[in-house]
C-alpha cells in the first residue's frame, strides 16, 4: 500500500518515526512529509503569505522511506505532498503518532487531526493516531495497532469517507482493555495567559492551561448535542456508544469517526422561520 504520513510534532519526533518505520517494515511504500519543527495546535491553518520550503531528510527513517521536512503547517505538508512531491495519490493518509491525546474538543485545534482531515478533503481515507500521554515515550503499541487498523481499513473500506481519530492509552500492551468505537466527548480547559516582559521591556503573553473538565455524557438537550440530535436517526445506538474521553480512561483504544461538514442540522431547521422575516425587510 502507498502511504503518506505527516504529523504536527515535527519531522524528528519519535512518534512519526515509529509509525513510519513500522509501516515500512510491514512492506508498505511510505512517504513522510512533516513540519520541520513542532506545529502543535495549529488547527487547519495554511501558509499563504510566505513561501513553503521542503528539504529532503536522510538517515532518520527506514531506508525505503522518502522523507521531507516542510516549513509549513501540518495541513501545508499534506497539501504540498499531494500537489507537488508525490507522483501519484497515496492509498491512505496517516497522521501522528501524536505525543498527547486528541480527545473530545481537542480535535478542533489539533494539527494532527487537521493533517489527516486534509487527506479526507482530497477524497483519500485518512487516520489520525495519538498516544494519550505527554510523558510516555512508548509508541510501539500504538504503531502496532496502526499497522493492523490500516490493513483492515484497506480490505474493508468505510461506506462513507470519513476521518478516523484513534487514541491509544499509554499503558503496556497487555494492559490495553480492547478497542472501543466511540463518539466525540467534550474537554474544557482553564486557559492562563501569563504576562511577561522581555529584555527590551516589551510585554508579551504565554498561553498555558490545563484540562478542568472531561465530560463523559453530555446532556441530550445540551448545546453540544443540539446539532447531533436531528442528524442521528436512531439515537439509541448513538447514546450507547462511549465517548472517547470515557473509554480512554478505561484503557481502551478509541476509534472516533469525524467529518469536515460542521453544519448544525437542528440549527438550520430553527432558521427556516427567519426566511420570510429577512426577505421583507427594508434593507432589501
Amino acid at each position: 500500500m502507498n502511504l503518506l504520513i505527516s504529523n504536527d510534532d515535527g519531522i524528528f519526533a519519535l512518534g512519526v518515526q515509529m509509525l513510519a518505520n513500522t509501516m515500512a517494515i510491514a512492506g508498505h511504500q511510505v512517504t513522510v512529509v512533516c513540519p520541520d519543527r513542532e506545529r502543535s495546535a495549529t488547527g487547519h491553518g495554511l501558509t499563504l503569505r510566505d513561501p513553503i520550503r521542503a528539504d529532503v531528510v536522510e538517515s532518520t527513517f527506514h531506508p525505503t522511506i522518502k522523507a521531507w521536512a516542510c516549513s509549513g503547517t501540518p495541513s501545508d505538508c499534506v497539501k504540498l505532498a499531494l500537489g507537488a512531491l508525490l507522483d501519484s495519490p497515496p492509498d491512505m493518509v496517516l497522521s501522528g503518532i501524536n505525543h498527547g491525546a486528541n480527545l473530545g474538543t481537542d480535535v478542533l485545534y489539533s494539527g494532527t487531526v487537521s493533517a489527516a482531515m486534509e487527506g479526507v478533503l482530497e477524497g483519500i481515507p485518512s487516520i489520525a493516531f495519538s498516544l494519550a500521554s505527554y510523558a510516555s515515550q512508548s509508541f510501539q503499541p500504538a504503531a502496532d495497532f496502526a499497522k493492523v487498523l490500516v490493513e483492515h481499513l484497506y480490505q474493508h473500506p468505510l461506506p462513507c469517507l470519513s476521518l478516523l481519530s484513534v487514541n491509544v492509552p499509554a499503558v503496556d500492551q497487555q494492559e490495553i482493555a480492547g478497542v472501543a468505537m466511540t463518539r466525540q466527548g467534550i474537554r474544557r480547559y482553564f486557559d492562563i495567559f501569563e504576562k511577561r516582559v522581555d529584555p527590551r521591556g516589551k510585554t508579551y503573553y504565554w498561553l498555558s492551561g490545563e484540562v478542568i473538565e472531561d465530560i463523559d455524557e453530555p446532556e441530550p438537550n445540551s448545546p453540544e448535542m443540539a446539532g447531533i440530535k436531528s442528524t442521528v436517526t436512531d439515537l439509541e445506538w448513538f447514546w450507547k456508544a462511549q465517548t472517547d474521553v470515557q473509554a480512554i480512561r478505561q484503557n481502551y483504544i478509541t476509534i472516533t469517526p469525524l467529518q469536515y461538514n460542521l453544519t448544525c442540522a437542528s440549527g438550520l431547521a430553527s432558521l427556516q422561520n427567519w426566511q420570510n422575516v429577512f426577505n421583507f425587510q427594508p434593507w432589501r
